[in-house]
């Protein structure tokens, strides 16, 4: 008699070294940092009155924030998405004089406090700067007013988008645009049918970074804004107008307004990234 087969087991999956004390330090890190300070916020509002709580995220003023903080973050990525792609295309395709210059131009965004920016964009676009003062005459107005907060959200957001596709672009074959032009496909079509659907991930996933960091923005929109009730005023201005009214719980319960609404559009968002990566 033949004896019976024996089952294999799989091997177990090797652990690399320190994996449990990186982990520990992983999770105290993202715990002090990110999950406990998120506790501390639904607990502050959980302890408020709710009638409280929906008069400040059912008023006009909440509302009308609301408004102006995420439909100004979505403009601003949807602009800095072309603006960004084809920034980063320059600077990977063409011998432009002061390339390095202009690359290393890209993450000022990234060092300079964002007080400093919004200041400057002031001077330049204010009604006594440079682009202002040219403007005036048009009857164009761009400092406090939406347009000036667009603005101003294009500038922090645009370098998530250079950043996130210009790798990509780096390591596109060449091959495959040679390959496409030999069978008769200008450069109109090669861009449009073979290289654009490998960068649209990218290109989502970076404006999708953009607009999560435009939501929050703060010091480069709050000199170029004008701050005027109803209209120019964004949310986490009005966060801090609450707290220096010592209205705790109504800053809170606008914060987690902002968080829920955010984090629900951005798993959308990287649900989309991931279809598109792998579809």
């Amino acid at each position: 008699m033949s004896a019976a087969p024996v089952a294999s087991r799989p091997l177990p999956t090797p652990r690399l070294p320190g994996f449990g004390v990186s982990l520990g330090i992983t999770s105290v890190v993202v715990g002090a940092l990110v999950v406990l300070p998120l506790i501390a916020l639904v607990v502050v509002v959980a302890r408020a009155e709710p009638s409280h709580v929906m008069e400040v995220l059912g008023s006009e003023r909440t509302l009308m924030a609301y408004g102006l903080s995420f439909g100004a973050s979505a403009l601003a990525a949807i602009l800095s998405a072309p603006l960004g792609l084809g920034i980063a295309w320059t600077l990977v395709r063409y011998e432009v004089p002061g390339r390095r210059f202009f690359d290393a131009l890209v993450d000022l965004p990234f060092a300079m406090p964002t007080a400093v920016s919004g200041i400057a964009l002031t001077q330049l676009w204010g009604p006594s700067g440079v682009f202002g003062a040219a403007l005036q005459p048009l009857g164009l107005e761009v400092a406090f007013t939406r347009a000036g907060v667009v603005l101003a959200l294009i500038f922090v957001s645009l370098p998530f988008v250079v950043r996130t596709v210009q790798p990509v672009i780096e390591s596109f074959p060449r091959e495959t645009e040679e390959a496409a032009a030999s069978l008769g496909a200008d450069r109109v079509t090669t861009f449009r049918r073979v290289i654009f659907p490998a960068l649209r991930p990218a290109l989502l996933a970076g404006a999708t970074l953009g607009f999560a960091r435009a939501i929050g923005e703060y010091g480069s929109v709050v000199f170029i804004a004008g701050n005027v009730p109803f209209r120019t005023e964004i949310a986490p201005l009005l966060v801090l107008v609450r707290l220096e009214e010592y209205d705790y719980a109504g800053a809170a319960a606008i914060s987690t307004g902002m968080l829920v609404a955010s984090g629900a559009i951005l798993v959308i968002l990287s649900q989309r990234a991931k279809g598109l990566r792998h579809g």
